[in-house]
């Protein structure tokens, strides 16, 4: 398995809530992720927003354990992840997925769980594919 496991929102949300149509992919995958399992603040400002009231105490839950952490500065990154939003304006690119994919330039050996296809779109170090484990 990698030595970076980077979660984005749709991961999370899926993991979260048996409604969403990714949530068995989600919860057959998250015990083979060894934790903690990296993120951005960006994205879990997203993934508190889409759970909506009643998915936020168990967010927080996998949070206060430490499953979950944030390990990204963008106050460090600001000016690459504003690149990489200009990059992809077309897509575009959230900041969420912009801290993202930095991270997966900055940590090693690492992997992004995530539910999201555009993440296919997205280059690392301009040239490199973002290593993903996805349900597509």
């Amino acid at each position: 398995m990698a030595g970076s496991v980077l979660v984005d929102a749709g991961f999370l949300i899926a993991l979260l809530s048996r409604r969403d149509r990714h949530h068995p992919w989600a919860a057959a995958q998250s015990p083979r992720l060894a934790p903690p399992w990296k993120t951005c603040e960006a994205a879990l400002s997203e993934a508190f927003h889409l759970v909506g009231s009643r998915g936020r105490p168990s967010l927080a839950a996998i949070l206060r354990r430490g499953a979950v952490v944030v390990a990204f500065d963008l106050g460090d990154e600001l000016d690459r992840v504003l690149a990489l939003m200009q990059k992809y304006a077309n897509v575009p690119m959230s900041l969420a997925d912009a801290c993202l994919v930095r991270m997966s330039e900055t940590l090693a050996d690492p992997v992004l769980v995530t539910t999201d296809a555009d993440f296919s779109i997205y280059r690392r170090h301009s040239r490199q594919v973002v290593p993903c484990m996805t349900p597509y």
